[in-house]
């Protein structure tokens, strides 16, 4: 490192302190803070969207995938990706027309309140596991850079998110997700993978080099291909980061078109992600761990200020998950959990600055909390895992049952969502964390705890079916000759 990388790095980091700053003097509502006034066209949207979900899992350990199987090691993007096209093309234009800021309210909106104080407890859990994860990874990042220990890195990096976070909410987190996009796609995809390639001789030379399942599309095994999907592709359809990324599309268009431009660079995403570690494997083949190859072939092999920005980039996709995920926990804390507690919901339309201020607390709350739960903990995977799990697991079958069947009511919802995530934490105490018998089981024990229940209660009432219609085909809530329903006044 010189004092080129080091003012690339440090310009970075400031320059995010100032587009927070920047963004806290656009946000005056509700509806700034969470989702960014719901105005973004196809290539901010698209940008930010590619952001949040290439994080550092993503990045370095995509890159440690490629390390350790090869080729094949794209599959964990891969599905990533897979995920959010299906989300974009089949669910999206759905989704922003129901004009709500979190997965419980749709929930609540769907089967009528009965659901979503549960439910909000789930997603908290998961998008508070998805940001530890996220800010553990600066402790890698900042050894590599600064050579910091462990716990002043985690710190270093997470106040940073922290500050522009609750400085301006998703006004801020949209303008530096655009920069970490750039970063990003310079230095990993323009930068990063031409280099690796040629300092490893090639793709001839890679080939001559590595035994030939390191270039086979199934290295990694057709189960772990298979898990990924269940974990990844389907998290990607009903996670609340995702969702409050859904919310800021200006309309119907911006969100299938720009999330399709978002999956697709996705893709691309992941192959380079996977010919990077490809190449690290021929120029470094004894490496203590897969996931030092990224911060290895960095170091090693880039020139003078190439390597500063680089890792910026490595930055930016950590930063740009760690802040999508606590804008999303610190939502669904405060709008599903606390104000419930509290008797109160709340107004999908503009809100008073004590309802930004309130916002804004929870962020550096949560921030707070994060940081501390991410000096605590060390491995990184086994907290992703459970947050994807208890995901997937207990919100998938009420999250998509109620987008495509009528007949789930409720009571069915809500015993998916106990059934579903009870199997699979249970599973994961017997099994173990990384086991693929939880998702399973709890994605089956789920499925049929939904339907079930819901053959065996009452149809959900036709009124709140009403409303539900209408604000999936962006229909105001009711006719102006009618009198608001209990459901539609809460919605």
């Amino acid at each position: 490192m010189t004092a080129v990388d080091y003012t690339v790095i440090v310009a970075y980091l400031a320059g995010m302190l100032a587009l927070g700053w920047w963004g806290m003097r656009r946000t005056t509502s509700t509806s700034d803070f969470l989702v960014a006034g719901r105005r973004l066209g196809p290539v901010m949207y698209s940008g930010t969207m590619a952001a949040i979900v290439l994080g550092g899992a993503s990045t370095i350990g995509g890159v440690g995938l490629g390390y350790q199987y090869g080729l094949s090691g794209a599959w964990m993007v891969v599905t990533i990706g897979l995920g959010l096209l299906a989300l974009s093309v089949f669910f999206s234009a759905r989704i922003a027309r129901l004009k709500v800021y979190t997965v419980s309210q749709m929930l609540d909106l769907r089967y009528g309140g009965s659901s979503g104080l549960i439910s909000g407890i789930v997603m908290w859990a998961y998008t508070l596991m998805l940001a530890v994860t996220s800010t553990i990874a600066y402790a890698t990042i900042f050894d590599v850079i600064f050579g910091l220990d462990r716990v002043v890195a985690i710190v270093l990096g997470g106040t940073i998110v922290v500050c522009y976070s609750t400085l301006g909410g998703m006004w801020s987190i949209t303008l530096t997700d655009m920069v970490q996009f750039v970063v990003k796609t310079v230095g990993v995809l323009l930068l990063l993978l031409p280099i690796a390639v040629v300092k490893a001789g090639g793709f001839a030379a890679m080939k001559s080099e590595l035994p030939h399942g390191y270039f086979s599309p199934m290295g990694i095994g057709g189960q772990t291909v298979f898990t990924y999907v269940l974990i990844y592709s389907f998290g990607m359809l009903i996670g609340q980061d995702i969702w409050q990324r859904v919310f800021t599309a200006r309309d119907d268009r911006v969100a299938r078109l720009g999330g399709t431009t978002a999956g697709t660079y996705c893709l691309a995403y992941a192959v380079a992600g996977a010919v990077i570690g490809t190449a690290a494997k021929v120029l470094y083949p004894e490496l203590g761990t897969p996931d030092d190859a990224f911060a290895t072939i960095v170091k090693d092999a880039l020139p003078v200020g190439v390597k500063g920005l680089v890792l910026a980039a490595a930055l930016s996709a950590v930063m740009s998950t760690s802040s999508g995920a606590l804008i999303a926990c610190a939502t669904v804390a405060n709008n599903d959990i606390w104000a419930r507690l509290r008797g109160r919901t709340l107004r999908t339309g503009g809100a008073s600055h004590d309802e930004v201020g309130g916002n804004r607390v929870f962020i550096l709350i949560m921030g707070v909390a994060v940081i501390g739960i991410s000096v605590a903990l060390n491995n990184v995977v086994e907290a992703l895992t459970v947050a994807y799990n208890v995901l997937v697991g207990g919100l998938l079958m009420p999250i998509l049952g109620g987008l495509l069947w009528k007949r789930g009511t409720g009571a069915g919802a809500l015993s998916s969502v106990g059934v579903g995530g009870l199997t699979v934490i249970a599973l994961m105490m017997w099994k173990g964390i990384l086991a693929n018998e939880p998702i399973y089981a709890g994605l089956l024990a789920s499925l049929v705890a939904y339907v079930a229940v819901s053959l065996a209660t009452r149809p959900t009432d036709a009124a709140i079916l009403e409303v539900w219609r209408r604000r999936l085909a962006g229909e105001p809530a009711v006719p102006a000759s009618e009198p608001a329903s209990p459901a539609t006044a809460n919605a």
